[in-house]
């Protein structure tokens, strides 16, 4: 029996969503479209200003302790804001992606976790009905930190990433804010930002971080499309695929418009070599991370927490054989996982279906300078 054309799936697709039309922003079940604009916490409203005195200070390496990592070194958009590693360099850190190295000597380790995208990060903790609440969205693959307000901060704390050895981490906040406030144009950002009176503050500079990132959508892929009504927004690769992706399991954990539960489970991805000790994710939940969000996968290899697969058909290809850590038995691993339909000789169908959730319309705009004068970004030239 021959198997039906292109052209003929996409008229069925066509036809049934002309019978059954999709709503904008109505939930399909356990998957659909994201939001078309992001909401910001009641003591975080947006405002322009705020977000493009984020961008500047993203770009800005005057918040690391030796002035020589920025936010974007670790989080650029050539790479879809992630960084294009397994496991990201911060401190001491020179060049980009995959080419970044360490300066000699050096003493710092890379740092512990492989560098999540920024894309659509607003939407952390969305459910499955689009509902979720900024202020207490998790945020880190061990879900440490709520709200991109405290997230923003954390880098700046955290010794291999940004602070080095300038000063101690308890120190770290009031030292980038101490030299923020020397610097006559971030004192006028900051006032047109969040007014007049003593504007440069910790909170302040989270809230501006939170806000720049809260403008990097990428909420247009095909799929996002096709859940809103397009018929012909996905391929009838892609399709198959979405149909293939619920039946073998993979929503049990990857749903919501986010393609994740935003829940910790244990997987038995191996540990990565560079760093000397295992990561073992939550506290209290041994070698448990955060389900990651499967969108816009093409810019953010190579994936899971320790970087260690760099192709998505490797990826597929752990859930046949997992566990992979030594650490990690059988029995440990999440249930869910363990009642996954093994894809197989679908393996293919799977890929083309995530193809569908990446949408490169994400600004990709560098500044041409930052307020302290030093080089954007970093060292990553």
């Amino acid at each position: 029996m021959k198997r039906p054309s292109a052209l003929i799936l996409r008229a069925i697709a066509t036809a049934f969503l002309l019978l059954y039309p999709v709503e904008e922003g109505q939930s399909q079940g356990i998957l659909s479209a994201l939001p078309q604009a992001a909401k910001a916490p009641p003591d975080n409203p947006f405002s322009s200003e705020k977000a493009a005195l984020g961008k500047l200070l993203f770009w800005d390496p005057i918040l690391s302790g030796n002035k020589d990592v920025a936010c974007a070194s670790c989080h650029h958009p050539r790479f879809g804001y992630a960084d294009n590693r397994d496991l990201s360099i911060g401190v001491n850190g020179v060049g980009l992606g995959e080419d970044r190295r360490f300066a000699s000597p050096n003493e710092i380790p890379f740092v512990r976790r492989n560098s999540q995208t920024l894309l659509n990060v607003a939407f952390n903790g969305i459910d499955k009905a689009g509902l979720y609440d900024p202020a207490a969205a998790p945020m880190f693959w061990d879900m440490r930190a709520v709200s991109l307000e405290a997230q923003a901060l954390e880098p700046i704390k955290a010794f291999e990433e940004m602070r080095g050895d300038a000063y101690e981490e308890g120190e770290a906040l009031d030292s980038v804010v101490a030299r923020l406030n020397a610097i006559p144009e971030y004192r006028l950002l900051f006032a047109k930002a969040f007014g007049a009176a003593n504007p440069i503050t910790a909170g302040n500079l989270g809230k501006a971080l939170a806000a720049f990132e809260r403008t990097l959508l990428a909420n247009n892929s095909p799929f996002d499309r096709y859940m809103r009504g397009d018929p012909t927004a996905m391929t009838p690769a892609q399709i198959a695929g979405m149909q293939r992706f619920e039946s073998t399991g993979c929503t049990n954990c990857h749903n919501g418009p986010m393609f994740s539960d935003y829940k910790p489970h244990v997987l038995g991805v191996p540990d990565n070599d560079k760093r000397e000790e295992s990561d073992t994710g939550i506290k209290g939940m041994p070698y448990a991370f955060r389900t990651a969000s499967l969108r816009n996968l093409a810019f953010t290899a190579p994936y899971m927490q320790s970087g260690a697969f760099q192709t998505l058909a490797e990826v597929v290809r752990f859930y046949r054989r997992s566990p992979r850590n030594p650490n990690v038995g059988r029995r440990d691993v999440d249930p869910l996982v363990r009642q996954l339909r093994r894809p197989g000789r679908a393996a293919n169908e799977l890929i083309e279906f995530l193809g569908a959730l990446n949408d490169e319309s994400f600004d990709k705009t560098i500044p041409t300078k930052v307020p302290s004068g030093l080089s954007i970004g970093g060292r990553i030239q």
